[in-house]
């Protein structure tokens, strides 16, 4: 297996694994190529086969305590082929992921997660954490 940062030759499978319509394809390279500063894509492949892919948001807080450079991540769109499941593929995602937020000395990463997926979150060392709060608008 190998793990790599995505470019834009992998629009296709990132497209695929995002389920993004073929229709929609240049729409999501556009997209794709605005963010290319701020949303980090990753691919896994086997065989020369794109199996997962995972995201780092890359933000910057407003400066303060001492620093005006203060950079955190954020982990989205964690996605396996199901064929490919229990076979590391998501550990490899998370580990590049987690590389490049200590090569950009990020202060913190965080995901939001749904309740299947918590545990592999936890086993890959995240925690959880009380000071993270979060707010959702009403229903209408």
């Amino acid at each position: 297996m190998i793990v790599r940062m995505a470019g834009m030759a992998d629009v296709a499978a990132l497209a695929e694994l995002r389920d993004v319509a073929p229709g929609d394809l240049a729409a999501f390279a556009g997209w794709l190529a605005a963010h290319a500063q701020t949303h980090l894509p990753f691919v896994a492949e086997i065989d020369g086969h794109v199996v997962g892919a995972a995201w780092l948001h890359v933000a910057q807080r407003v400066p303060g305590n001492g620093s005006l450079d203060r950079w955190y991540g954020d982990v989205q769109s964690v996605m396996v082929r199901e064929e490919c499941r229990n076979r590391g593929v998501g550990a490899a995602l998370m580990a590049a992921i987690l590389a490049e937020a200590r090569v950009r000395d990020l202060l913190h990463v965080t995901v939001h997660s749904g309740r299947r997926a918590v545990d592999f979150y936890l086993r890959n060392g995240f925690s959880h954490h009380r000071q993270i709060l979060l707010w959702e608008p009403a229903a209408p």
